[in-house]
């Protein structure tokens, strides 16, 4: 009988949840001095070493790691007046960081993950850009 192996978690393959702590480390560093979407994030972050072990709490689970968020993770983000470019502004933070700090693979699939769950979470939260002049 053949041994049936399953491939690791993209979880595991970052290198489990200090690997991640490190990337979301890097990651809100730049947030943070962001023009865009810092102020969103100062507006309302105080204890930042609670939030980003939250965070990785939601990664873990999202990658296949151990599922340690509960919450509605989309509805935290309703009051935030969020719109596209700060989507953008976050997601362009992101690909920049998963691809410096991980190997291809893993940061594609991340980056990917990213994306899909911006797109679930911009059509809960987002609202539209006034037309320019």
């Amino acid at each position: 009988m053949s041994e049936i192996t399953f491939p690791a978690a993209l979880f595991d393959r970052l290198g489990g949840r200090p690997r991640l702590l490190y990337l979301l480390r890097h990651f809100y560093a730049d947030v943070r001095q962001h023009g865009e979407i810092g102020p969103i994030f100062a507006a309302r972050i105080t204890d930042w070493p609670a939030h980003l072990e939250k965070i990785a709490d939601f990664w873990s689970g999202a990658t296949g790691g151990p599922a340690r968020y509960s919450g509605p993770m989309s509805f935290k983000h309703l009051s935030l007046g969020l719109e596209e470019r700060h989507f953008a502004a976050w997601l362009d933070l992101w690909q920049r960081h998963c691809r410096a700090h991980l190997p291809p693979d893993e940061a594609q699939q991340l980056i990917a993950l990213a994306e899909l769950i911006g797109v679930r979470l911009r059509q809960i939260v987002a609202r539209p850009t006034a037309p320019g002049p």
